[in-house]
């Protein structure tokens, strides 16, 4: 039976954003930052895990919403890759690079709505040494940098050595966290353990077939509604701005009708409310936001058709009402969120301890990002 792993985490606070021409935007170069490489094996029987990363990506988001490095809140980076599936490049190890390390979270949702399992070769090794070569990771040793990998086949197949992969990592800063898919004692004979120990991380255990708790709150209907004007807020500019703000419904919907849906949307919106959600790249909103913004070098063609019209003044006032409205709106439900998690931390005690993809993975990062000198809101 071929099940093998792993998805793992993430989440953020942004800073790198494109401009309508496709030009990138830097970051503030004192803005701490946060880097996750997700290695999701798409091999048979994983569907449960995949799932599980589906729904569960904005829980590890969120839990970098209040988090900050010498007063600043980080900038937060996810990869995605998968491998062990036959549909992929065996010349290549069957591993493939979705997206590389990004701050566009919608984009990242929408990738991993889109994986499908097919039966392969697993070569952890293969994949840890890839993530750790071709991403771009930062080389400040005050950032945060993981790879979070999990599986329950052998973590030795394959023709390159998980060792040499894992000692690799960790010479470039680069945290190894195995998440093994099965009993404790199977993934510690199949070296997940020993791959967890090379590099600094931790060997976690899950049921990758666990369900997500679709708990009904209180709160639901309102942060539904709230999120619809929420949306409103976000106004498409530029080449990327239909495509982005069709992206970001797509996955509004992909999060309603996932299993435990009101769980999942919430959970969402949550990160939407925070400062880990920015979409500079296509929002004029979140761009207007920049230092480096003059909405004098936009031409009108780049503009929304509701803008074309005003004169320079009101465009900037156009900007600053949506701006007005949108952190309102995020203000008042961040305030339903944490009433919402209250509510539901109360309905989980009943349900007993929650051994999925997400537990892991945010206790994993919590721990290791407060060595980087991370403070974390008490839960």
């Amino acid at each position: 039976m071929k099940l093998h792993h792993l998805l793992a985490t993430a989440a953020l606070t942004l800073g790198i954003f494109f401009q309508a021409r496709a030009e990138s935007v830097k970051p503030a170069a004192d803005q701490p930052v946060v880097q996750l490489a997700i290695l999701l094996d798409t091999s048979n029987s994983m569907d449960g895990l995949i799932a599980q990363a589906k729904t569960q990506l904005w829980n590890i988001v969120n839990e970098f919403a209040t988090a900050k490095q010498d007063g600043k809140p980080p900038r937060v980076q996810v990869a995605l890759y998968e491998y062990g599936n036959n549909g992929l490049s065996k010349t290549k190890g069957w591993v493939r690079q979705v997206v590389p390390l990004t701050d566009d979270l919608d984009k990242l949702s929408e990738q991993l709505f889109s994986l499908k399992t097919n039966g392969g070769e697993e070569y952890c090794g293969w994949v840890i040494k890839d993530a750790t070569k071709d991403l771009a990771w930062d080389d400040s040793p005050k950032t945060y940098k993981a790879i979070f990998i999990a599986g329950n086949e052998p973590f030795t197949q394959g023709p390159v050595s998980y060792v040499e992969s894992c000692k690799g990592a960790i010479a470039k800063g680069i945290i190894v966290n195995t998440i093994h898919c099965g009993p404790e004692q199977e993934g510690i004979n199949g070296k997940w353990k020993d791959g967890a120990a090379l590099a600094d991380g931790r060997y976690l255990v899950i049921n990758q077939d666990a369900r997500i708790a679709d708990i009904q709150a209180p709160q639901d209907k309102k942060i539904a509604d709230l999120n619809s004007k929420l949306n409103s807020t976000y106004i498409g500019y530029g080449a990327a701005g239909g495509a982005g703000k069709a992206r970001q419904e797509a996955q509004d919907a992909n999060a309603a009708s996932s299993p435990g849906g009101a769980t999942v949307l919430a959970t969402r919106v949550q990160g939407k409310s925070g400062k880990a959600y920015s979409n500079a790249h296509w929002d004029i909103v979140d761009r207007a936001k920049q230092k480096d913004f003059d909405i004098s070098t936009l031409k009108d063609t780049e503009l929304p058709e509701e803008m074309r019209k005003l004169s320079a003044d009101d465009r900037k006032a156009f900007i600053a009402k949506k701006t007005a409205e949108r952190e309102t709106l995020q203000k008042e439900l961040g305030g339903l969120a944490v009433e919402r998690e209250k509510f539901v931390a109360e309905k989980m005690k009943e349900k007993g301890k929650d051994n999925t993809l997400g537990t892991a993975v945010t206790t994993a990062v919590r721990e290791q990002a407060s060595k980087k000198g991370m403070v974390f809101e008490k839960k």
